[in-house]
């Protein structure tokens, strides 16, 4: 615009309009940008010079203001829904979680020195044609710290539910006891301790694999949306599940190690 004005204003302009008519237009100059001069006195048609600068600076303005038009329509236009983000972290909690109630069940089939009322939960006892976890068929308690007693919800069943005992890896014999059994709980040799170690070793690093695969898939489902996303929103989501995953394998490492201590019995 200074340019238009530097070059509407130049020397050889005014040279042209020597007429002194046409220098009382140059006094509506600042009047024509805030659009004052249409108000005030109309259009001559005996003045060239006033119908110069009026459709000079009129058309000008109108091509700025067009031109701020179509910016602001170009910006409407690139404005993007920005992804919810909330299920990926959902998501992978609930993957991590169910990791680690999956081995929070895996150790407590292991048998210890101590007797648990849930060391005999994996136990598949066949009754009726149908097999069921023990849990399901009877009610076990702790009598004291190396016997168990196991009532039937049924006494029919309490002849299967010993077959099952004697049947399962866990070296138990268990004895009827009116419509009871009762398990006695043998105390575990270094050998028996050694390889319960090894196994609840390897359970640990199998639930640590799941929340780490829990983990990267919603890393990848960030990265997937990081051209929606602004540069902080996306370091502090991989943070927040960073952090997430860390909590989740530290209580995996916790469980673990509370039962190698149980079953070492120190």
């Amino acid at each position: 615009m200074a340019l238009l004005l530097r070059r509407a204003l130049s020397s050889k302009a005014l040279f042209s309009l020597r007429d002194q008519r046409h220098f009382r237009t140059l006094s509506h100059f600042p009047k024509l940008l805030t659009g004052e001069i249409v108000r005030e006195a109309p259009l001559r048609d005996n003045c060239p010079a006033d119908r110069l600068g009026f459709n000079f600076f009129v058309g000008n303005r109108r091509g700025l203001a067009k031109g701020r038009k179509s910016k602001d329509e170009d910006e409407s236009d690139t404005v993007r829904a920005v992804p919810d983000m909330g299920p990926v972290k959902t998501t992978a909690q609930s993957q991590m979680d169910a990791a680690v109630v999956a081995l929070a069940r895996e150790l407590s089939k292991l048998r210890t020195g101590r007797a648990s009322a849930g060391m005999l939960d994996h136990v598949i006892v066949e009754t009726g044609g149908v097999k069921l976890s023990l849990n399901r068929v009877a009610v076990v308690s702790v009598i004291d710290a190396q016997t168990l007693s196991v009532m039937p919800y049924d006494p029919n069943t309490l002849k299967a539910l010993e077959q099952a005992i004697v049947s399962s890896p866990l070296g138990i014999n268990p004895t009827p006891d009116s419509q009871r059994l009762i398990a006695a709980i043998p105390p575990l040799t270094k050998e028996n301790v050694q390889a319960l170690c090894k196994v609840v070793a390897k359970s640990a690093e199998d639930v640590k694999q799941s929340i780490r695969r829990a983990r990267q898939k919603a890393l990848d489902s960030i990265k997937k949306a990081a051209s929606s996303l602004p540069k902080d929103d996306i370091k502090r989501l991989e943070k927040e599940v960073d952090e997430m995953t860390k909590r989740f394998v530290k209580t995996a490492d916790d469980m673990c190690k509370a039962k190698e201590k149980e079953i070492s019995g120190s």
